[in-house]
């Protein structure tokens, strides 16, 4: 299963769960079980059906730009972070 690490500004959602296994194949299937089990968190993580502006999803330390579509193994490690801008 992967782990699905849950960012500070979200585990208060997650009664303080800070990361979980979920059984799924991509990350469209991980937002889905993450939304049954805390109800709310789609709409923190999703705009519609695309990852919210302003979020990156790193699946086993390498930023992914394939969105719902990104691949999950089972042993995968998968981070949600703010993107960083600068100047």
């Amino acid at each position: 299963m992967a782990t699905v690490h849950i960012p500070a500004q979200l585990r208060p959602m997650t009664a303080g769960v800070e990361h979980l296994e979920i059984d799924a194949a991509n990350v469209r299937q991980l937002i889905e079980s993450l939304e049954t089990r805390f109800p709310g968190l789609r709409e923190r993580l999703c705009d519609g059906d695309r990852i919210r502006a302003g979020l990156q999803v790193a699946i086993d330390g390498a930023l992914s730009n394939k969105g719902f579509a990104a691949r999950l193994a089972a042993s995968s490690d998968v981070y949600f972070l703010p993107a960083i801008g600068g100047g």
